[in-house]
This record gives structure tokens, C-alpha cells and sequence, in this order.
């Protein structure tokens, strides 16, 4: 389950930089590029994928792995 949860954050971090990069008009070439709701949208997904990947990695504290 750790290792899922940790492609699934990795996918979201990188999917989530090119909808920023697109939104902000860095990345061009797609119907997103400069369009701000695509940049809020990738800081989101990117916030997501981080914490979803420290949560899988986070220490339990009750001992169990």
C-alpha cells in the first residue's frame, strides 16, 4: 500500500508542475497555457501529491511498521 500511495503522490506532483507550468504560460501548447485556472489547479495537485507521499512515509507512532 506505501509504495501506491507513493506513485500516486509522485504522479500527482508531476502532473500537477506541468498544469502549473501551462497555467502561468511557461509551458506552452495545449488549450491550458495562460489560463490561471490551470495554475491554481496544478499548485493543488501538487500540494496533494507532496502530502499524500509524507503521510505514506510518515512514522506510526504506536511501534507497528
Amino acid at each position: 500500500m506505501k509504495v501506491t500511495l507513493n506513485i500516486l503522490g509522485a504522479v500527482l506532483v508531476l502532473l500537477g508542475a506541468i498544469w502549473f507550468l501551462q497555467g502561468i504560460n511557461v509551458l506552452p501548447g495545449s488549450f491550458m497555457t495562460g489560463q490561471t485556472r490551470w495554475a491554481i489547479y496544478g499548485g493543488i495537485a501538487v500540494v496533494a501529491g507532496i502530502s499524500l507521499i509524507l503521510a505514506s512515509n510518515r512514522k506510526r507512532l504506536d511501534g507497528r511498521p
